[in-house]
């Protein structure tokens, strides 16, 4: 079948990306899905930084790659053995395809899943190579196995969560990847206890999830930090009791009494690492999320592990088990501790990717929602 897909054919850091448009919607040839694979209708993707790394190259994929990855859509054909979905389903795309069987996903780490590393550095599926081709008859990429900024994909079903009918489109994109990773650091990977104090830097749609786990899970207080007064304010809507300028962190350690219990680092920067390894108490828990470039070191006093008993932890996809987590957060997001609502700063037709690129990369949004069945403004 045809397909139109936002494709990236080389990075890019010349910007504005609305003017440089360093990704272009193609028409594709998709292949049928294979034993243990699921032809999805994509209903709504969202833009995560992750999309804006591969585009810059702070990300190294394989090129050309449909983008995307962060999304939803409505099942309409299955391939052989496939059993747990039908037509006409609602589902979560997951971007770590566990395969159930290697050490990680044995050991209940299904986001470490060793199959699912290789497949999607490959930028294939975890049942085969890529079904993407272009006019020319070239193989295309997938991104982390779901290349969600299309009209319709292929996955492996092991990429796929069966979500209510109920749950409006823009906020399920969600769950797949922001809510998982930000949520996921909070409750699964720091363990954070009710009353533990929680600061949060970088306020994207991983770190206010990040706040909405803290909130969810009792913390107080929970510290927000970010250089934009408007995510800043956005972060107290959603729950955190106080918010912070990076130049005005200090003041944590003093409203902590001494140091947070939890920091998240949720942007991806060694300086910012060592600054929440400086604002958590003796016997604190750092837990980084940002996804930092490739070549950036960390540079950290070793005394504070041993001689403080701090722990720097990193957390990929935020230690989810997505069939059991994307349930259980969608039921917090019901009785309304998780308002992920909030974040959606706008929706967009496929053809404006670049736009919402470059809105992304200028800070001014959170999570911008593209509508793929739409392919442009009339």
């Amino acid at each position: 079948m045809k397909t139109r897909a936002a494709v990236l054919r080389g990075t890019s850091v010349s910007r504005p990306y609305s003017s440089t448009r360093p990704v272009e919607v193609e028409e594709l040839s998709l292949g049928a899905p294979r034993e243990g694979e699921v032809l999805v209708r994509i209903a709504a993707a969202s833009l995560c930084h992750s999309d804006l790394s591969v585009v810059n190259g702070d990300r190294v994929r394989p090129l050309p790659m449909a983008l995307g990855h962060e999304a939803v859509g409505v099942v309409e054909e299955t391939g052989p053995g496939v059993r747990r979905f039908a037509a006409g389903d609602h589902v979560a795309l997951v971007f770590v395809p566990s395969c159930g069987f290697c050490r990680d996903c044995a050991a209940g780490r299904p986001a470490l899943c060793e199959r699912a590393a290789a497949a999607n550095g490959s930028g294939g599926l975890l049942h085969g190579p890529s079904l993407l081709t272009d006019a020319s008859g070239a193989p295309v990429h997938h991104q982390l196995g779901v290349s969600a900024f299309s009209e319709h994909a292929v996955l492996a079903q092991e990429s796929l969560v069966a979500i209510p009918k109920d749950v409006p489109f823009a906020v399920a994109s969600m769950f797949g990847c922001a809510v998982l990773t930000g949520a996921g650091a909070v409750i699964n990977t720091a363990s954070v206890r009710p009353g533990e104090s929680v600061v949060v830097y970088g306020l994207g749609g991983v770190g206010l999830s990040a706040v909405l786990g803290a909130r969810a899970a009792g913390a107080y207080p929970v510290v927000a930090v970010d250089p934009v007064p408007e995510k800043r304010e956005l972060a107290l809507w959603l729950g955190a009791s106080h918010a912070f300028a990076p130049e005005e962190a200090g003041a944590v350690r003093e409203l902590t009494g001494g140091g947070a219990g939890v920091a998240v680092e949720a942007v991806g920067s060694p300086k910012v690492m060592a600054d929440a390894l400086s604002a958590v108490a003796r016997g604190g828990r750092v837990v980084s999320v940002g996804l930092p470039a490739p070549d950036r070191v960390l540079e950290v006093p070793a005394l504070a592990f041993a001689g403080e008993g701090k722990s720097l932890i990193g957390s990929y996809m935020g230690d989810a088990v997505p069939r059991r987590d994307i349930p259980r957060f969608l039921d917090l997001w019901r009785a309304g501790l998780m308002p992920v609502e909030l974040m959606h700063t706008g929706t967009l037709p496929l053809a404006d990717v670049n736009t919402a690129l470059e809105e992304l990369a200028s800070g001014r949004a959170i999570r911008q929602v593209l509508d793929t069945s739409v392919l442009s403004v009339a």
